[in-house]
């Protein structure tokens, strides 16, 4: 992460913004526009600079982090670099810089103990919830839900190993599982519980959503992990299987995993040097809060109605503006 600090390079950052600004509007003056980000700069307390933020690979992720990068980048003048990277790849990058925010963290001991301060470099913290309430688990499509019930429960799971069964699952009932990438302790629990199946990847969120609805159109066996918010399920509302209850310390060992998952406080988490810098990005970023309710509505912008990242955020934003001025303080 990179502060501008010069006042040259300010006023480059601020008619680019300027410029776009004008291509949108179609009038007005670069000046113009320059000293009304300058002035709109000073009043947010000061400079942003750059704004480096990861993209992880779903879409809910993206929503918030276009929601979040856009009011940066319009609203306080900030030049937001967005890249696109898996979990594990971008808290590495908070140590370089080369990363500022990840705005959706699902909860990773691993990697705090790797990066925060105590037992790791101190290279990133924590800056609070932000909003969202994640909820991963075992889900199958409605129809098979509704035409056999006691599927919802995992004793009887093994009742059906063969009607899930594919050409990869070797024999076995097939547990779609998604991008590798993801928190999951998908083996371990098919393991402890003894349950007559194979974890098949997807490899991504598109396909693993492609294949529950393509299951649910072809009325089709199909079991496999998913999670909210997701936009996807008011499209599709999957049915939950109930697991063995988590309890605390249920996912100490990733080896031992036999329970279901946890409800999540989603995080926000960000880069040590560039949360005690004078970025004023780092104020909204701590603000930042919504709910599931938003995030799927933006997702559903991108992914249901082919909007651009940028075009679904800035509609939620102007639809938003009170929530947004919240977080600007």
């Amino acid at each position: 992460m990179r502060i501008v600090t010069s006042r040259g390079a300010r006023l480059g950052a601020l008619a680019t913004v300027a410029t776009l600004a004008l291509s949108a509007c179609g009038g007005g003056s670069i000046e113009a526009e320059t000293e009304a980000n300058e002035s709109q700069a000073a009043e947010a307390g000061g400079e942003c600079g750059e704004l480096n933020m990861a993209v992880n690979p779903w879409v809910g992720y993206e929503a918030s982090a276009y929601v979040v990068g856009t009011v940066a980048q319009d609203q306080l003048g900030c030049t937001v670099n967005y890249k696109d990277l898996k979990e594990d790849v971008s808290w590495q990058g908070f140590g370089t810089g080369e990363v500022d925010v990840v705005i959706e963290d699902w909860g990773h001991p691993d990697l705090e103990k790797k990066f925060f301060e105590g037992e790791g470099d101190g290279t990133a913290m924590d800056m609070g919830p932000q909003g969202n309430v994640g909820i991963i688990g075992w889900y199958v499509p409605p129809w098979l839900a509704e035409e056999h019930p006691d599927i919802l429960e995992w004793e009887n799971l093994n009742k059906y190993a063969a009607d899930f069964a594919t050409s990869e699952s070797g024999g076995q009932g097939q547990f779609l599982g998604a991008d590798p990438s993801y928190v999951q302790f998908d083996e371990a629990i098919v393991s402890n519980l003894d349950l007559d199946f194979k974890v098949v990847f997807s490899g991504s969120e598109a396909a693993s959503i492609e294949a529950f609805r393509k299951a649910e159109e072809n009325k089709e066996f199909l079991i496999g992990y998913f999670y909210e918010p997701q936009y996807f399920m008011a499209e599709v509302p999957l049915a939950k299987v109930a697991l063995p209850p988590y309890e605390e310390g249920c996912q100490a060992d990733p080896q031992d995993v036999a329970c279901d998952y946890p409800e999540t406080e989603l995080k926000k988490i960000v880069g040590t040097d560039w949360a005690a810098s004078d970025s004023t990005a780092v104020g909204l970023v701590e603000n930042f809060e919504w709910t599931n309710e938003d995030q799927n509505v933006v997702a559903g912008y991108i992914a249901g109605d082919g909007m651009s990242p940028e075009e679904a955020a800035t509609t939620w934003i102007e639809d938003n503006q009170d929530k947004v001025d919240a977080w600007l303080g």
